[in-house]
């Protein structure tokens, strides 16, 4: 381009892409103005002005603004600082168009109605500090009520959802669920009554912690004796009782007595809510982690053992 070449508004069209009508528009609005005019009125660019509109063009595409644009050509901030600023600005959106996608193919799949759907986007719309804000709230309802096992409690507070940018409908679903769940004052009585065990138990001298060793033991035990079909009211299933209360009685530093399987059963019957196993599945599913083993049935086996077998004879108890 000839850098001392003068164009009509009519060439600066052709040249930019631009309509006549928005150069004029630039042009009173003082953004790119004529370089010049001809003796009869007529509005010359030169070549400085043909780039200043080509720039104008290209961030106005963009999305920027018109009094952004102004600061931009007056040298009061500079290009990369404008990009930046708007990169950040287009991130948000494209999350908050992500999230509302997957509202809406939640919603598809659910078949939800009206009120569904704006609990659902209104939820989703929360921030990550306000999603963490209803898990914390629900945490000092049930844990702060009292002095229980504070490596549970440190577990609990420290596992929050994390919806990601781009969930996945099922994510979605898993998280209306879930902020349902903890407001829900029967599961927040339930865990609190769980909590005010655990400070009854502490208070007793019970303080050894998770024992996720103990747990794992029950899951492969007792998973085999469901595997294999065995009665709980069978020889065989006391067999396997006999070993776990065994590791019950090591774990905890108490004799292997009737009183242990009756403490074991108290325990038991405490811990195995199934609305607990459930919330950490959605968190999980939140989270994007692998799915957790089913306690339920193992639980359930584990429970009906201890009944038909309290002393440790092998023998089930007559009815």
């Amino acid at each position: 381009m000839d850098d001392e070449a003068l164009f009509t508004i009519g060439a600066l069209a052709e040249r930019t892409g631009l309509t006549v009508k928005t150069i004029r528009f630039y042009a009173d609005r003082g953004i790119v103005p004529p370089t010049e005019f001809t003796p009869a009125g007529y509005r010359l660019y030169d070549a400085a002005a043909v780039a200043k509109l080509e720039l104008v063009r290209t961030l106005r595409d963009l999305g920027v603004d018109l009094a952004t644009v102004r600061r931009v050509l007056a040298d009061e901030i500079t290009v990369a600082q404008v990009a930046a600023v708007h990169a950040q600005a287009l991130d948000l959106q494209i999350r908050v168009l992500r999230l509302r996608r997957a509202v809406l193919r939640a919603v598809a799949k659910r078949e939800s109605d009206p009120r569904e759907m704006t609990l659902m986007h209104k939820l989703v719309q929360l921030s990550d500090a306000e999603r963490q804000r209803l898990i914390h709230d629900f945490i000092d309802d049930t844990f702060g009520s009292a002095d229980g096992n504070p490596e549970m409690a440190e577990l609990v507070r420290t596992a929050m959802p994390e919806l990601p940018e781009d969930p996945e409908p099922h994510q979605v679903e898993a998280w209306i669920e879930l902020a349902d769940l903890v407001q829900d004052p029967d599961f927040r009585a339930a865990v609190r009554h769980m909590v005010e065990y655990q400070a009854r138990e502490r208070a007793g001298g019970e303080t050894t912690g998770l024992h996720h060793d103990l747990t794992e033991a029950v899951r492969t035990e007792v998973g085999a004796a469901l595997a294999a079909g065995l009665d709980p009211e069978s020889g065989a299933a006391a067999t396997v009782l006999d070993d776990l209360t065994a590791r019950y009685a090591e774990t905890f530093g108490k004799p292997d007595d009737t009183e242990l399987r009756r403490w074991m059963l108290e325990r038991l019957g405490i811990a195995n809510d199934p609305r607990v196993e459930r919330y950490w599945r959605l968190l999980g599913a939140i989270n994007g982690w692998p799915p957790l083993p089913d306690m339920s049935p193992i639980f359930t086996w584990f429970a009906a053992v201890l009944r038909a077998h309290p002393a440790g004879s092998g023998e089930p108890v007559q009815r």
